[in-house]
């Protein structure tokens, strides 16, 4: 069952055509299909995301805000602390991914998780403001990256923290601290993803180290599901919002 279910995702994520006039139609038409066995296949595609979650502080009674969260599946990761947020909203384009969050909620009693759909650059949480502002996997979804990375400063108190991880690919003349990837991972990635409107950046980082004070910062290599041999580029990144 695992396997032909497998098969169904890798048909959506690789020959299923991604159709829509605007970005949150084309979200549930290339999700809409796969929405139940999203989880357990992204598990095995994207890395670092229970190390991102668990490494950050939860602040009692906080809010935090999981920009582009799909399923809710990130907030699992820390169960055990769920009760000590005041809230927890995952925000997202996708109404199936969104279902599948809602329900993983009720079943699991967390009355203060909340999903809700809307867009990643312009959502404010009813609070007014967030302690914590994560994205996994979704800003190479996102067109206007840059924009949902400035509403997350926007809406994160001060002091508040960022955490963000995806796939990227370095700059051609990386900073000195950073990896610095070849022509071939450089150039192959952004077409291989390209197909699923996923866009890999070679500016991510530079732009959350530009506007965040950083916390931590992780680069790394991950295996794909299926395809021997290559490794996809991933970062980790905790920042904090200045506070003045």
């Amino acid at each position: 069952m695992g396997f032909f279910q497998d098969l169904k995702i890798l048909y959506h994520l690789v020959l299923r055509p991604v159709r829509g006039k605007d970005h949150a139609a084309r979200m549930e038409s290339f999700y809409s299909g796969q929405a139940s066995g999203y989880d357990d296949f992204r598990r095995r595609l994207l890395h670092g995301r229970e190390e991102l979650f668990q490494s950050i502080e939860t602040p009692q009674n906080g809010v935090w805000v999981d920009l582009g969260g799909g399923t809710g599946g990130n907030v699992e990761f820390i169960q055990d602390r769920v009760s000590d947020l005041s809230s927890i909203y995952v925000v997202d384009l996708a109404s199936s991914l969104l279902k599948v969050a809602q329900q993983r909620f009720d079943d699991r009693g967390w009355s203060n998780a909340h999903a809700v759909e809307a867009d990643a650059t312009t959502w404010t949480p009813p609070e007014g403001s967030a302690d914590i502002v994560t994205f996994s996997y979704s800003l190479t979804m996102i067109p206007d990256w840059f924009g949902a990375i400035e509403n997350a400063l926007r809406i994160l108190k001060p002091g508040g923290t960022i955490g963000v991880v995806d796939f990227y690919v370095s700059r051609k003349h990386a900073a000195d601290e950073l990896k610095q990837h070849g022509w071939f991972t450089r150039s192959f990635w952004p077409v291989w993803f390209a197909g699923d409107n996923v866009f890999p950046s070679s500016d991510h980082l530079p732009f959350l180290r530009k506007h965040f004070e950083t916390v931590s910062c992780t680069e790394s290599k991950s295996k794909v599901p299926y395809i021997p041999f290559i490794r996809t580029p991933f970062y980790q990144f905790v920042g904090r919002k200045p506070v003045s």
